[in-house]
């Protein structure tokens, strides 16, 4: 069978194509079909089945082009993965939506359909939980929809937070005053503000104390009002720390909580407070829940890979009996050295 898609401008196609034609390998080698150009005319060749995503997913991708917004292998891999249900149409709805733009003038969207419902949760809730493996944009969107949320007047400040879980009770030995010990593990906070404000804008509203980049033992006590509040590496909290913490919003705050439940680095026998919150407050008016996957994943198609191998093994692990001694048994062998 032969699909047609014509008037086409050259130009474009070496768009929806890519450099040395990697996309349209990739949908050859995903649909198994045969792509052919001629002039302003794409040729797809093969069964009538993947002859017909095929065209849908090449109809989509030079929508995306004539919007004029960014054609890239991650996108082009997920309008795949959508065309597998038919659903490749909904990569236009979720690049639709614009958050704002970083200081280069770069837009910030979310790219995924996991992308697009946590960020409409945000939008739509006071609390926000975000729960996915790296590399999902839990944090950058998060970070995307407080500066957009700042500029607009909506809240009067922006407070990040993470617990700073690997320093525990040996910041001591650490050079320079308490702030200077900490900021490594605020660093990602900082690099994720620099890219979307810029700086100049960043250093500013921090020296006024509107922005605030601080460790999760400095919420204790506080009442939040008016702010935008991100709480970072949530898998790292107990559940002590997660109840203090969402006991301090106050009046007209928003709230997302970021975690990746499979990467704690808390004792092999301390409870995660991000788990534990899961479980409480399940149900609860104003209180959402984002879960992002391996099919969220925006970095390196590697990273995708790598993270879904990762998921899997797990899954085979979980189903073991034994599977909580190999973990132990595991923790100790890292944390005391392997001396077999």
């Amino acid at each position: 069978m032969v699909q047609t898609l014509t008037g086409i401008p050259v130009s474009r196609q070496k768009v929806i194509f890519g450099e040395m034609d990697e996309f349209a390998k990739q949908i050859e080698k995903t649909l198994r079909v045969t792509i052919v150009t001629r002039e302003e005319e794409i040729r797809i060749v093969g069964e009538e089945g993947p002859c017909d995503k095929a065209k849908r997913v090449l109809t989509t991708l030079l929508e995306l082009a004539a919007r004029g917004s960014d054609v890239n292998i991650q996108n082009v891999n997920y309008t795949l993965s959508l065309a597998k249900d038919n659903e490749e149409g909904s990569m236009l709805s979720v690049d639709s939506e614009l958050i704002c733009h970083t200081i280069t003038g770069k837009p910030i969207k979310p790219k995924t359909l996991g992308q697009k419902n946590y960020v409409d949760n945000i939008r739509d809730n006071m609390i926000v939980f975000g729960i996915g493996p790296a590399g999902t944009g839990k944090t950058y969107l998060a970070m995307a929809m407080a500066v957009t949320a700042f500029k607009n007047d909506e809240v009067n400040r922006i407070i990040l937070t993470r617990p700073a879980i690997e320093a525990g009770e040996k910041l001591g030995f650490l050079p320079g005053d308490l702030q200077s010990k900490v900021d490594p593990y605020l660093r990602p906070l900082y690099d994720a503000l620099y890219q979307i404000m810029g700086a100049e804008s960043f250093t500013k509203n921090m020296e006024k104390g509107l922005i605030e980049v601080a460790p999760l033992a400095y919420m204790r006590g506080r009442t939040l009002d008016n702010a935008f509040i991100i709480l970072d590496e949530a898998q790292n909290t107990t559940p002590a720390q997660m109840k203090m913490f969402l006991t301090r919003i106050g009046f007209g705050s928003k709230v997302v909580v970021t975690g990746d439940r499979t990467q704690k680095d808390l004792p092999v026998d301390q409870v995660s407070g991000l788990d534990v919150a899961m479980k409480v407050l399940g149900g609860i008016e104003g209180i959402a829940f984002s879960a992002l996957t391996g099919a969220d994943v925006v970095r390196h198609p590697l990273v995708q890979k790598i993270v879904m191998a990762y998921e899997s093994y797990e899954e085979k692990a979980a189903r073991k009996p034994d599977s909580g001694n190999k973990r132990r048994y595991w923790h100790n062998r890292e944390k005391h050295g392997d001396n077999t």
